[in-house]
């Protein structure tokens, strides 16, 4: 790792990479079901009906995940995403239904119960086992789940499957090194919005937690610190972070400086001497490690056609509820990133790095209804900073990208429609369960049900009827 690191160094010294490319690119992580809304471990399954490429396995049973590959946003791209991804979903669920699976576009399924996860329901990759592996080894204890929030979830688990709960979606942008820091700190100020206007998670094992129950389940499940470590200020695997950035290689840098190996995987590859031979290095080893490094935001590197890049990864989002829902967030997030990064003042130079993680944690637990930290107006409702600020920022931004103005006009109109009305996927499923009563369970199931039949209307949720 550390003989990566001096490579990536070298490489960043040598100006060797491509440029910013405008192109979005994103993954979307899928729940399955059976026919009555419960988890169905049938992933294998369904990816053998499925038999395309950019479909894969996720960490549990109950899991899949499609790649995008990255696509203009100008003129009517974001359209054409769209169609796209729905086109890829709607072959996907027919396959899946030969194997008795549906798919789900959602932050935590609902139905899921604690006995639906352990080490059995694991993905059969691999890695996947071997990763389970080191944290235990790592943790030397079991796994400790505690959430307060509406409602109180205190638990523990034996394996790191509660992880597979959190399905989300990660949206990529190419940057120059130059240009890195910006974007990335950009996309740090902007995670508590984000967060606050997509929240979509808000039940975990029958209990109604936080609105983004994600957040704090997926910082949880991974952590590899027992209580004392913890205690002595080790940082956890999935971190916001502690400071803003002036270059791509401080991440990477404070990767190799807090953290050991996780997976004890090496290459043949020797990068020293790739770069000596006229070649770029892979660097296998730093980008596995900083796999395992789950940033909110997280640097990658990678090589395509001989030719290094580096990408902003950001993974604040959940999954869901509708396409048109997912294509809103990502135009709101890539609008933003192509405003924010230039600005002359920038946000990052007007807020503490404390304030943006603040930002987040509040988003996290109660959706539009935080107050959220924004410079030169105070802490407001986060539905006021996306409607005053945020949005006419992300409209300059997409028109900036070449975005066609009624293309761009109906995504952000799904963030102010949210805003307006207050309800985000994750308000439907508490008002739709509310409502039902009765047994827990079977409210969620039945909430379920109905969520994925709104799903493949492709209606956004704010204007679903509870």
């Amino acid at each position: 790792m550390r003989r990566c690191l001096d490579i990536f160094a070298q490489l960043l010294g040598e100006s060797r990479f491509e440029d910013n490319r405008p192109l979005a690119g994103l993954e979307i992580e899928l729940n399955l079901v059976d026919s009555d809304g419960e988890a169905a471990m049938c992933n294998a399954a369904v990816l053998d009906a499925i038999q395309q490429p950019d479909w894969a396995t996720e960490l549990g049973q109950f899991n899949i995940e499609i790649n995008i590959e990255p696509q203009e946003l100008g003129g009517d791209g974001a359209l054409r995403l769209e169609n796209d991804v729905r086109a890829r979903l709607n072959h996907a669920e027919e396959r899946a239904r030969s194997q008795g699976g549906h798919l789900v576009l959602i932050g935590i399924l609902p139905t899921l119960r604690e006995q639906d996860i352990g080490e059995g329901t694991l993905s059969a990759n691999p890695r996947f086992r071997l990763l389970n592996e080191q944290i235990f080894a790592a943790r030397g204890e079991d796994l400790h789940l505690s959430i307060e929030g509406v409602e109180r979830l205190d638990t523990h688990a034996d394996s790191v499957a509660p992880e597979a709960a959190c399905t989300s979606v990660q949206l990529h942008l190419q940057v120059s090194p130059e240009a890195f820091a910006a974007h990335w700190n950009a996309a740090q100020a902007i995670a508590g919005p984000q967060v606050a206007v997509a929240a979509n998670s808000p039940y975990l094992f029958g209990r109604e937690l936080h609105r983004e129950t994600r957040i704090s389940l997926f910082e949880q499940a991974t952590d590899t610190r027992p209580a004392e470590l913890k205690a002595q200020g080790v940082r956890p695997r999935v971190w916001f972070g502690e400071r803003w950035i002036t270059s791509v290689f401080d991440l990477f840098e404070e990767n190799v400086r807090y953290y050991s190996a996780l997976l004890p995987l090496c290459e043949e590859e020797d990068p020293e001497r790739e770069l000596e031979q006229g070649r770029v290095p892979q660097l296998h080893e730093l980008t596995l490690h900083n796999g395992t490094i789950y940033r909110w935001n997280r640097p990658v590197y990678a090589v395509v056609d001989g030719r290094p890049h580096l990408r902003v990864e950001n993974r604040v989002l959940p999954a869901g509820p509708s396409v048109l829902d997912i294509v809103a967030n990502a135009a709101f997030y890539y609008g933003l990133m192509r405003v924010l990064p230039y600005s002359e003042r920038p946000i990052w130079s007007q807020m503490s790095f404390s304030a943006a993680a603040d930002n987040l944690a509040m988003a996290a637990r109660h959706g539009l209804d935080a107050r959220l930290y924004w410079p030169g107006i105070g802490e407001v409702p986060a539905a006021e900073l996306i409607l005053r600020r945020l949005l006419p920022m992300a409209r300059d931004g997409l028109a900036l990208r070449g975005m066609n103005g009624a293309v761009a006009d109906r995504l952000l109109g799904v963030i102010e429609g949210r805003c307006l009305s207050g309800r985000t996927g994750a308000t439907w499923q508490v008002e739709k369960v509310r409502a039902l009563g009765g047994d827990r369970h079977e409210a969620l199931r039945a909430m379920t049900l109905e969520y994925i039949e709104r799903m493949h209307t492709n209606e956004p949720v704010h204007s679903w009827e509870v």
